[in-house]
């Protein structure tokens, strides 16, 4: 059996072998989820919330921006307190608060330091204690003490004013980045305590017969006695050995193995005389529609990250009232997965008719006809999320059309629904065009498939969104999520990129088709391998079981493997930027290729890493450490990738026509600059500031406002600027290379009809 079939049997064998283990977590999540009492009681009875108060709340905090305004078990935004930590926090200090004065007639910080430590031993013990009784008719009931009772109340009134428009708590507004009114309806906003309560609650209540909470201890609060659990230490540890081990492995493999010579590039580029066929044209509309996204999602990074120091106001003028937080951060994290998608959508309409040189019937017009669906979801979506934030929809309507409060599919369900009918045209689309590739069997075969594979997972795995329903439990929840934003966009994306590059040097005459075949099968092997099951990283602490952490830390600790040798193939793509002198033409397409892969080592690898080991992740889930891992591997890889694609097929679409190279030389280095400065000047050190902070007071400090807005994280803050402007520029370069582009393309057109008619008239 040839090495090539071996390796096409181990992929097939592992895609089984992960998401056997993927579902098989998953319904173990399902039963272990944390649970959703019939209600929570006092001693006599009497119902503090009930069931439907706490479905309800998590309708109302969903509505007003969920993930976007704060954060959740650490998933979130920045700038608003993590409401799990805040509210166990402030909870604790009202309990301690309460029975020092019941039993010292103190409050609690003048009693003695023997005193204080027995009663923090006492609010372990009471708000530690799993009370869940599950009665004969399979009602479920929590207890709460009395004094618990009483502090939960003292909470309860705290973020009723601060969800208001209390003027009291208008500069802790102001802090957190929150509108005046931000939940107007005491009704929604009674709903909404009950929500983050049960939240609270079980980040504190220890699972049945175990020593750790239902979210394995986090967040970290010694006082209250959640610290790193003895699962967190043991997998961490032996991630990284494992880390070590694959990295060893895959070097010894890499350099053993037997690197063929490139081949002759031909004398004149293969495609320079290839006509675009009319359903390759009609996607040109598309990468100029993800360049406006593009320019449109800088300008709201740059006023999300102004609201971090000017939460209400932008220099003074109070654009909240417009525009809050939740909005411009909803639409920033959005665009980012629709103008990348759509460079990728387009390349796959592009290159499936490249492959196959056939030209489907009516597939202009489906082309046509899916562009336009999309600009319609994107423009419907972004709309209803602001009504949504508004809360001028009711919390059903809210759901359907408004916003769904899940970072990255915040687009309400009937948007996300229509936009998986626009993936599922695009498939057609491209299986139409494709097909005839697929049925000749020739060289390229097993790379045609793998591409036409990935184009499969990404119209469907879009759908994994919709198993959240309405009133899913948010670990549950948080399950689904991670299969669309990790196994989406991080696993088949990255495959789908893997082969078209292959696909496009090929065609090219750049690499052998042997060699091309064995690389892709190989890289994708290795890249599933890990990415598939590392999806179950991001859930060490959303109410799932501990088994989660093993298998997650283990095998997202693989991720990092492939790109320990990224390097080699930067360093090939550059090469081959001078492999023939026609190679001009695809230069900073090339170039673009380079910097995904520097972006692959250093933003997804070396910041990913950094908060992956669950120990780790357990101290700065939801800090800006997050979101400087997010900038580098979000925008530096698939970002640049995008681009490359992009311009490659652009270079295909506009033939013989001279581009302004300029353009795109200052958006290569003002690109990757301004990313680069943005992280290091900024987000990476605010990051490290509140990790210390995390260590030293608890994870609820990092994320107060005696941090966030202190004068040492302002200052970083402001430090962002220089990185925002000069990437900002490459965003207009970028537009300048498109419009010049546009302008040339109507010119010539404009020549050629004028030609056409002096032929008729003559």
């Amino acid at each position: 059996m040839s090495k090539l079939k071996l390796t096409a049997i181990a992929l097939i064998a592992v895609l089984i072998a992960s998401f056997t283990v993927l579902l098989s977590l998953g319904s173990d999540i399902y039963r272990e989820k944390p649970p959703i009492p019939m209600a929570f009681v006092n001693v006599n009875g009497q119902t503090l919330f009930s069931k439907d108060d706490v479905e309800q709340g998590q309708l109302v905090w969903r509505s007003m921006g969920g993930h976007q305004l704060g954060s959740i078990w650490g998933h979130g935004s920045y700038v608003a307190p993590d409401w799990t930590a805040d509210w166990l926090h402030r909870e604790a200090q009202a309990w301690l608060n309460i029975t020092a004065e019941q039993r010292f007639q103190k409050d609690f910080t003048s009693l003695s330091s023997e005193q204080q430590a027995g009663l923090e031993q006492l609010l372990r013990e009471d708000m530690r204690h799993n009370t869940v009784v599950t009665h004969a008719d399979d009602t479920t009931l929590v207890t709460l003490s009395s004094t618990r009772i009483a502090a939960i109340k003292t909470i309860c009134q705290h973020y009723l004013s601060l969800f208001g428009d209390d003027p009291q708590l208008s500069t802790l507004r102001e802090q957190y980045a929150m509108k005046e009114g931000t939940v107007p309806s005491l009704e929604r906003r009674e709903k909404l305590n009950a929500f983050l309560f049960w939240g609270a609650w079980a980040a504190i209540t220890e699972r049945p017969d175990q020593n750790y909470t239902y979210t394995n201890n986090w967040p970290f609060d010694p006082q209250l006695g959640n610290t790193p659990t003895s699962s967190n230490i043991v997998w961490s540890i032996l991630s990284i050995v494992s880390l070590i081990a694959g990295i060893g492995g895959l070097v010894w493999y890499h350099a053993a193995g037997k690197h063929e010579s490139l081949p002759e590039p031909a004398a004149q580029d293969p495609l320079f005389f290839k006509k675009p066929l009319p359903s390759q044209k009609a996607v040109g509309k598309y990468f100029v529609t993800a360049i406006g996204l593009f320019l449109l999602q800088i300008l709201l990074g740059g006023l999300t990250a102004h609201y971090a120091v000017e939460g209400q106001s932008f220099y003074g003028f109070p654009l909240a009232e417009i525009l809050p937080y939740s909005v411009t951060r909803t639409w920033h994290t959005q665009l980012a997965v629709f103008w990348i998608a759509t460079t990728w959508l387009g390349t796959g309409l592009y290159v499936a008719s490249a492959l196959s040189g056939h030209e489907p019937k009516y597939q202009r017009l489906g082309v046509n006809v899916l562009w336009a669906a999309l600009v319609v979801v994107v423009l419907g979506s972004m709309a209803g999320e602001w009504i949504g934030v508004q809360q001028y929809f009711d919390l059903d309507m809210n759901f359907l059309f408004g916003h769904q409060g899940y970072e990255y599919i915040d687009l309400g369900r009937v948007w996300q629904i229509l936009l998986l009918g626009g993936l599922l045209i695009w498939l057609a689309l491209v299986t139409a065009a494709i097909k005839p590739a697929l049925n000749k069997q020739g060289d390229m075969a097993p790379v045609i498939w793998v591409l036409y594979a990935s184009c499969v997972a990404i119209g469907l795995f879009y759908g994994a969104g919709l198993f959240m329903g309405k009133h899913t439990n948010l670990a549950i929840a948080e399950y689904w999520r991670w299969w669309v934003v990790h196994l989406w966009v991080e696993g088949f994306f990255e495959t789908f990129a893997t082969s078209v590059i292959a696909l496009m040097l090929v065609r090219l005459g750049l690499i052998r088709t042997r060699s091309a075949n064995a690389a892709v099968l190989f890289t994708t092997l290795i890249f599933l391998t890990g990415g598939l099951i590392g999806t179950l990283h991001h859930l060490y602490f959303t109410g799932a079981p501990t088994s989660v952490i093993a298998w997650g830390a283990m095998f997202s600790a693989l991720e990092v493997v492939p790109l320990a040798i990224i390097g080699y193939e930067a360093v090939e793509s550059y090469r081959l930027r001078q492999a023939a002198p026609w190679m001009i033409r695809y230069k900073w397409a090339i170039m673009f290729f380079v910097a995904t892969a520097f972006w692959n080592l250093f933003g997804a690898g070396v910041l990913g890493f950094l908060i992956n080991p669950p120990i780790s992740l357990y101290f700065v889930q939801g800090l800006n450490t997050t979101a400087t891992h997010a900038h580098g591997a979000f925008m530096g890889v698939y970002g640049m990738l995008g681009i490359g694609l992009m311009l490659f097929c652009m270079r295909g679409l506009t033939g013989q026509m001279q581009w302004n190279e300029k353009y795109l030389k200052g958006a290569f280095w003002t690109l990757n600059i301004g990313l680069m400065a943005m992280i290091v000047m900024s987000l990476l050190p605010v990051g490290i500031v509140q990790f210390f902070a995390v260590i030293e007071n608890g994870y609820w400090f990092a994320r107060s406002p005696e941090v966030i807005h202190s004068p040492l994280i302002e200052t970083l803050v402001w430090m962002r600027v220089p990185g925002d402007i000069i990437f900002g520029l490459g965003g207009l370069f970028m537009g300048l290379f498109f419009f010049d582009i546009i302008k040339k393309a109507i010119g010539k057109r404009t020549t050629i009809d004028d030609n056409e008619e002096l032929s008729a008239n003559a």
